[in-house]
């Protein structure tokens, strides 16, 4: 073999490592020019839920535990509640809900404790909210939600309140209202943003996002930052393509019933439906107000689901796809990549 033979296997041994240097290896995180086609991020199946598999689930955090309360198995409405231990992924039920068993309800976490209200038993929509105290295993009814019986509402907590709002009682909804754990009360709170039930919040640097959800048969695309300590609601960019710029070119976010968490400051949104069921993931950034399509849900696709988050890890488990219920449960590691989506 001459020189220049040799040569030539090199450079092809070399154009052939690069090309599958981010396919064959999950421990390897490739060169910026070799991950056009690599999308970040690696989904892990771990302990399945203890309960039986439901959706419609509602579910809070506190600390590095997650909490689920209710929902629905395909026959019957639940009262049963559950923790997850994440340092050591192990389930234990704890005291159930004492109000009427129901699916399609709201949860929240504030100062340490868990709040639950709204929802539907099967037969009414429901306005009752209850308080879950972790330290003593027990629920007390607070006062109730002041906008009326409503299903598919949107919540979350910051700064020391609690906010529920939108949903569907008959018709599409967008009032919200704050409540206040001191005093037990609730104040209204004026939302800038279309209708929506089936919504989708999160909350990184004690200011809440809220997007997706369905108004009147349309898959609703604005996207919302609330401060509290302004009370304002700012508008973000759209989360379908909508702009004349190319950032949102490829944007597939909009759809109903999606899973949400945050790790490190960053937001994930994952499953629901549009059209369809999703499994595509993707990330958003607050200090750009962009998001980036990343590692596509593992599990079968899925709606109605729950998930949690401790700010460091996120979690997607239980939820439904046609008349099938899960009981499985999955973390999303932000910083690996997995071969399969490449």
């Amino acid at each position: 073999m001459n020189v220049f033979e040799r040569l030539f296997l090199l450079l092809l041994t070399m154009f052939s490592v690069t090309m599958v240097s981010c396919k064959e290896d999950d421990d390897i995180i490739p060169d910026d020019d070799d991950t056009e086609d690599c999308l970040m991020g690696k989904w892990y199946r771990i302990s399945d839920f203890d309960g039986v598999p439901r959706s419609d689930v509602a579910s809070f955090t506190i600390g590095d535990y997650g909490y689920l309360v209710c929902g629905f198995d395909g026959t019957s409405r639940l009262s049963d509640f559950w923790e997850y231990d994440m340092d050591r992924d192990t389930w234990t039920q704890k005291a159930n809900f004492p109000g009427a068993a129901r699916n399609s309800g709201v949860a929240m976490a504030v100062d340490g404790k868990g709040y639950f209200g709204t929802g539907y038993d099967g037969s009414n929509k429901l306005d009752d909210f209850w308080e879950y105290d972790p330290a003593a295993n027990s629920w007390t009814q607070r006062a109730d939600f002041p906008g009326g019986a409503r299903y598919d509402a949107v919540a979350f907590g910051v700064d020391g309140k609690g906010y529920v709002g939108c949903g569907y009682d008959g018709s599409f909804l967008k009032d919200f209202y704050v409540f206040d754990p001191d005093t037990d009360s609730w104040e209204q709170l004026y939302f800038d943003g279309c209708k929506r039930s089936g919504a989708s919040a999160f909350v990184i640097d004690d200011k809440a996002y809220i997007c997706c959800g369905l108004n009147n048969g349309v898959y609703a695309d604005d996207f919302w930052r609330f401060n509290p300590s302004t009370g304002i609601w700012t508008q973000l960019r759209n989360i379908s393509d909508t702009s004349e710029e190319s950032y949102d070119d490829e944007y597939a976010i909009a759809r109903v019933s999606a899973a949400t968490f945050v790790i490190d400051g960053s937001a994930y949104l994952t499953c629901g439906e549009s059209g369809s069921l999703c499994t595509d993931t993707w990330k958003y950034s607050p200090s750009t107000d962009l998001w980036e399509n990343v590692a596509k849900f593992k599990g079968v696709s899925r709606k109605a689901q729950a998930s949690f988050s401790n700010g460091k890890r996120g979690f997607v488990l239980a939820g439904m796809s046609g008349l099938i219920r899960f009981d499985d449960v999955w973390e999303f590691h932000p910083d690996e990549y997995d071969k399969d989506d490449y």
